[in-house]
């Protein structure tokens, strides 16, 4: 029984079912975890988690990861990125410690795999190309020029599907993850091409749910190319995809929701103007369905990844950092120049500060569960998209725009395709991925500066330093210092 201040539990209507029985033990531990009003605002234990991340870089990780052995790339990505989020530097010695273990995944014939000796996957290759951002630099033994683009682009092209999509791994499955790892790898690393997107946005768009979320995948139909044989028709027609029906396969889920939105804006530059065949999303009931993601009052305003299930700290970013990608797609966030909201707390600092923290370190699902490598990383980027406001700014895209040098790439000798880029759509690329901007004065940081934490990249989940620094790189261009943000958004 709640006290008359205590926050509404969830209503079963009478009728207990498994489901409601279990969320109301999650409610009943979850309302442990609210501070009174007597007790001061709870603050972000950062040497915790710092030591629990060192622990498992210095030390290794525990036993029970040894089930994580085909997520070597994510383990370390989960780890770092944690510590860049914190603010926390890497001594040169364990950065080159991470740059050889990463190396050492790269598959002979393209790709990363998720260790040494391992089959290449989508997957590691976002996670492996992402450490590198953190920790690499150009040169020998720095691991950037040791990434094999052309074969990775060739790895990419081999899990290509006909209907836009692409297997994760040679004989595995069609997943958005698997799309949004190879978007954003191919970005960083200046490979995208006509060709090995072709078809992508429609199949992503194929993937959205009537709940307005997205699942994992959808079925493709075929049919013979002509309706009835005639002499000179061959006698195996081949088989030709069928705009509808392509239903969507399981339910809306934050992962694949984040997935696909993040890729769907990745794309952008490829969606022609006024085309009204083009694939489209619809963003209103996709913006209902992120809303009723975010848990009651009782569930701290938690986020849960799917329609009646429990809330996890680690959909403050899939869920709660989807919100921010929207802006990308004309859904305005508070207006430039408007005062964010400074009073009360946000629900994800409540999240994160009361029940997201272990108390030996570390960020996990939620009590009474351990601390784990990826909810600490997960739950520090959700934390992070609630204290900073990054979305597109038209003056920082005009900076780029007005820099950018079309003879420039880091090796223009390498054929990565032979499908041609064009250089506006390149550009567009650059400029897309990195006008995101922090607004400045907009964080909101509860609980004193000493809570605050590194804003982190909307698309890519890397510091918007690292992402500026291997784009450049890649793409042959010298980026001009920032100018203080604020300025009227695009």
């Amino acid at each position: 029984m709640s006290s008359p201040s205590s926050p509404r539990p969830s209503p079963v209507d009478a009728f207990p079912t498994l489901t409601s029985n279990t969320q109301s033990e999650t409610e009943t531990v979850l309302l442990r975890h609210i501070p009174s009003a007597a007790d001061a605002a709870p603050g972000l234990s950062k040497t915790s988690h710092m030591q629990f991340l060192v622990r498992n870089l210095v030390q290794g990780f525990p036993a029970r990861y040894v089930s994580q052995d085909a997520s070597q790339p994510w383990l370390i990505f989960w780890t770092i990125q944690a510590f860049s989020i914190l603010q926390v530097g890497l001594d040169p010695g364990n950065k080159q410690r991470i740059i050889n273990k990463i190396l050492a995944a790269q598959h002979p014939d393209g790709g990363f795999g998720g260790g040494p000796g391992q089959a290449a996957h989508l997957l590691p290759c976002y996670a492996s190309v992402c450490a590198l951002a953190i920790v690499g630099r150009p040169g020998p033994g720095g691991g950037w020029d040791q990434i094999d683009r052309k074969k990775m682009y060739d790895f990419f092209m081999s899990v290509k599907q006909p209907d836009g999509s692409f297997l994760v791994a040679h004989h595995g499955e069609v997943d958005v993850r698997g799309i949004y790892c190879l978007l954003v790898t191919a970005t960083l690393l200046d490979i995208l091409t006509p060709e090995l997107v072709e078809g992508t946005s429609s199949f992503i768009a194929s993937c959205q749910t009537y709940e307005g979320g997205f699942a994992s995948s959808s079925q493709p139909y075929y049919a013979a190319s002509s309706s009835s044989l005639s002499g000179n028709d061959p006698p195996n027609p081949p088989l030709r995809l069928m705009e509808t029906p392509r239903p969507p396969l399981g339910e809306a889920h934050g992962g694949y929701t984040f997935c696909a939105l993040a890729a769907w804006v990745l794309l952008l530059p490829f969606h022609e103007d006024n085309d009204e065949k083009a694939p489209q999303i619809d963003v209103g009931n996709l913006l209902r369905w992120l809303a009723m993601m975010q848990g009651s009052e009782i569930e701290l305003g938690g986020f849960k990844g799917r329609t009646n299930k429990l809330v996890d700290g680690c959909y403050s970013w899939w869920c709660g950092g989807a919100f921010v990608l929207l802006e990308a797609l004309g859904v305005a966030g508070s207006v430039q120049g408007e005062p964010r909201r400074e009073e009360g707390q946000s629900q994800e600092d409540k999240w994160d500060d009361a029940d997201g923290q272990h108390p030996a370190g570390g960020l996990r699902d939620k009590p009474p569960k351990n601390a784990d490598a990826y909810h600490t990383l997960y739950c520090l980027s959700g934390l992070s998209t609630a204290q900073h406001r990054v979305s597109p700014d038209s003056a920082r895209r005009e900076q780029i725009r007005s820099s950018w040098d079309g003879t420039q790439s880091h090796t223009p000798d390498l054929k990565i395709s032979e499908s041609r880029l064009p250089e506006g759509i390149r550009q567009n690329i650059f400029e897309d991925a990195l006008a995101w901007t922090e607004e400045e004065g907009g964080s909101i940081v509860v609980g004193g500066a000493e809570n605050r934490v590194n804003a982190t990249h909307p698309l890519f989940n890397l510091t918007i330093t690292h992402a500026e620094g291997l784009m450049a790189y890649f793409y042959g261009q010298e980026l001009p210092p920032r100018v203080p943000a604020g300025s009227k958004k695009r």
